[in-house]
């Protein structure tokens, strides 16, 4: 390709966002994730392309720093798993998923992110890429109010699809399931605007570990079934009832001779500490507890399988990994989606109480139990382990490929909110 034919544009730098919001930690992960695999192949663009002599400035953002009022998206993100869960859950799986969906808007950059619209002015981003619905709001009401053109991607992290992202305005939806897919159709996304991707994952998360070796460097029995216990974070309140029903089932749990607890604490030492302690006290021998750490991904490659909540990220690392799951608690919003679709297809198992946690662990850690293996082979049937790669090679190629100015998607309506009609949802949710 030459440099002056069309279908390419070439300039001296071009910015790329890819933008999340700490609403949790599963949109940073997937944004950081899906930010060095644009990074990583922006240079076989500029290698493969002969007109392309740009180089490729990524930047990472996460949308609430833009926010006119600033406020903690991880305190809010408690909200959901306190009180006020139910209402999150009936918002979350009823709200605008029938036939009125939501198309996009400039509210949202009216009201809350003009700092980001102004940065778009400045900056002229080539494609947005959004992990977060608050994202893909504001980057669809930035390209609005700015009139310029650059594609926009969304990501999102959970196995079903909220109603309130922008359908009507956004380029690409990369998905991880054909549900998600299905589910997009009826709400008139066109299927070549559709991609089946998979939810992007950290790169230790698909990388080959030897099991003997990790266990031996943490001091786990070789001779036992694992069980990685997901049970920490910075924020403890989103694990408080995970927590409670691991706690009425421990005394039991440490009965079980063929199984050994892995916790993992992370951040919140208080409640590693009050662990410590429980097993002194009533000499369960069965456990170790680990703090915050960098090798999840190896300590799951060695264990047996996960003990976890049904949350977007843990759940994807955990099937990249080939882990098998046992979702602990009554889920919430997306977490209930999730749970159920993981459980639908025989992805995962699911213990709502202390003694359905038993139970299940008992069966699966004896000798003669299959079952963990044929969740792995069903986990290969969802892993998508190079997702990261998929989005970030169909962003690079949209975000340097011309516009189609006549494009519907790119006329210069710009309304404060978009809805319309869709069809019959595609599935009862």
């Amino acid at each position: 390709m030459k440099a002056d034919e069309p279908g390419l544009v070439v300039s001296s730098t071009q910015k790329i966002v890819v933008m999340h919001a700490s609403v949790g930690s599963g949109h940073k992960v997937a944004a950081e994730a899906v930010a060095k695999a644009v990074e990583r192949l922006s240079k076989s663009f500029k290698k493969h392309f002969a007109a392309f002599n740009a180089d490729v400035e990524v930047e990472l953002f996460d949308v609430l720093d833009f926010g006119r009022i600033r406020f903690d998206g991880d305190a809010t993100a408690t909200m959901f798993t306190g009180p006020t869960r139910p209402i999150y859950d009936i918002t979350w799986r009823y709200w605008l998923t029938g036939r009125l969906l939501w198309g996009g808007g400039t509210i949202w950059s009216h009201l809350m992110f003009p700092a980001f619209t102004k940065w778009v002015r400045e900056n002229r981003p080539v494609a947005v890429i959004c992990t977060h619905i608050v994202a893909a709001n504001v980057a669809v009401g930035a390209r609005m109010i700015s009139r310029q053109d650059f594609s926009i991607i969304c990501v999102p992290t959970d196995y079903e699809i909220e109603g309130m992202w922008p359908h009507r305005y956004t380029d690409t939806f990369c998905v991880a399931t054909e549900s998600m897919a299905e589910t997009l159709r009826a709400r008139k996304v066109e299927e070549e605007r559709i991609l089946l991707t998979g939810i992007p994952a950290r790169q230790d998360f698909r990388d080959d570990y030897d099991r003997a070796t990790i266990r031996k460097t943490w001091n786990i029995p070789l001779d036992k079934r694992i069980a990685l216990v997901l049970a920490g974070a910075t924020l403890p309140r989103p694990y408080v009832r995970f927590r409670a029903i691991l706690d009425k089932a421990l005394a039991q749990l440490g009965q079980l001779e063929n199984l050994h607890l892995v916790f993992i604490a992370g951040r919140d030492s208080d409640y590693a500490n009050a662990l410590h302690a429980r097993f002194m006290e009533e000499g369960m021998s069965n456990a170790t507890v680990i703090g915050y750490t960098e090798d999840v991904a190896k300590l799951m490659a060695a264990s047996d399988f996960a003990i976890c909540k049904p949350g977007g990220l843990t759940v994807t690392e955990c099937i990249c990994a080939r882990t098998p799951m046992l979702l602990v608690g009554r889920a919430y919003g997306q977490e209930k989606v999730n749970a159920r679709l993981l459980t639908s297809l025989g992805a995962a198992l699911h213990a709502q109480t202390a003694r359905e946690l038993v139970q299940i662990a008992r069966y699966i850690t004896q000798p003669t139990s299959s079952l963990l293996a044929a969740i792995t082979a069903v986990e290969d049937y969802l892993r998508r382990p190079d997702a990261a790669t998929e989005i970030a090679l169909s962003s690079l190629s949209a975000a340097l490929s011309s516009k189609d100015p006549d494009h519907n998607l790119r006329h210069s309506q710009h309304p404060f909110m978009s809805f319309y009609w869709g069809h019959q949802p595609a599935h009862n949710r």
